[in-house]
């Protein structure tokens, strides 16, 4: 098959096509012919050498694919040959074929083609056990998502407003916070422009937002606690502004925060399977009437993924970028 491999740690140009054998299917996992294959953040840094594969992944980038099942392992049970899937992939999805754990897979929501099928694995799952399952957002609460543009903020403001919250994203530009409002946030916020803890603080009515999904770190963790209500809830999913930071920790005890965090690629096959079963009772069905729907920046043909991390790395793109492998 043809696949794109990571030959040197160092830029997008590192990316090359290759050859390489189809992988070999253990018992309860499935083989996906990979139609196109989702571009995030963690991709770039696994191509830079800081953000290695798990024990027994693939050394290929991509970490979401959509395609039809083309092989069984021993056990399985849920899937045919045949059948259309996307699915949330420890590593290898940057290629002809993939393998995946059978209960990582869930079914092409009705109506979407693959190009948009593979844009919803990396962020719904981030997005639901960070937002929902961590941070634990009701109805009627509030909800900040920082970097509102991505793939994950595009997601989060679309399933929280859906689920019946207020959400206040923050953008680097005046079109990326248009984007924000369009998607369902209540207020869009230019970080550049304006101070995020003032205007949660107006919005809120001096209140604060009850939940906060962060991917900044670095200056903005005390920054956060300044814009939390009481009992708030502060996820951490990504340190791009820095892992190291400073913050009066008082106000984490006097507002009774809680400052959690999380990774998904190292999580074990049992626990993104449960977070599988809660995004197909949940949060399918608002995708097969499209409430919420992956917000599409650009699309790249597989072999030239160089391309696809230079946009991701010039940081105009709105929503996900993907890669056709058809």
């Amino acid at each position: 098959m043809t696949a794109v491999a990571i030959s040197v740690p160092g830029g997008p140009r590192v990316l090359k096509p290759e050859r390489r054998d189809i992988p070999v299917l253990d018992a309860g996992e499935i083989l996906i012919r990979v139609r196109a294959a989702g571009v995030n953040r963690p991709d770039v840094a696994q191509r830079k050498g800081a953000y290695p594969p798990p024990p027994g992944a693939s050394d290929l980038p991509g970490l979401e694919v959509s395609g039809e099942v083309a092989a069984l392992g021993e056990g399985v049970a849920r899937w045919r040959v045949g059948d259309t899937v996307c699915a949330l992939t420890p590593g290898g999805g940057y290629a002809e074929y993939a393998k995946v754990h059978e209960s990582n897979a869930l079914p092409l929501p009705a109506g979407f083609t693959f190009s948009e099928a593979a844009a919803l694995p990396e962020t719904f799952f981030t997005v639901w056990h960070n937002v929902f399952e961590r941070g634990a957002l009701k109805k009627g609460e509030t909800l900040l998502v920082h970097g509102g543009s991505s793939g994950i903020g595009t997601t989060a403001i679309q399933l929280a407003s859906a689920f019946g919250a207020t959400v206040i994203a923050t953008a680097g530009s005046p079109e990326k916070c248009e984007a924000c409002l369009k998607l369902g946030a209540d207020r869009a916020v230019n970080y550049r422009t304006e101070d995020f803890v003032a205007v949660v603080k107006e919005v809120t009515e001096g209140k604060g937002a009850n939940v906060i999904l962060d991917m900044v770190g670095g200056d903005y963790v005390a920054r956060n606690y300044s814009a939390a209500a009481i009992e708030g809830r502060i996820v951490q999913i990504a340190t791009q502004g820095g892992a190291v930071a400073s913050a009066d920790f008082s106000k984490l005890m006097l507002k009774r925060l809680i400052h959690t965090g999380s990774t998904l690629r190292a999580r074990t096959v049992e626990v993104k399977a449960g977070i599988a079963a809660a995004l197909e009772a949940q949060v399918w069905p608002l995708l097969a009437i499209r409430r919420v729907a992956p917000v599409m920046d650009m699309i790249f043909p597989l072999k030239e993924a160089w391309r696809a991390h230079e946009r991701m790395e010039e940081g105009e793109h709105i929503g996900k970028i993907v890669l056709d492998v058809a």
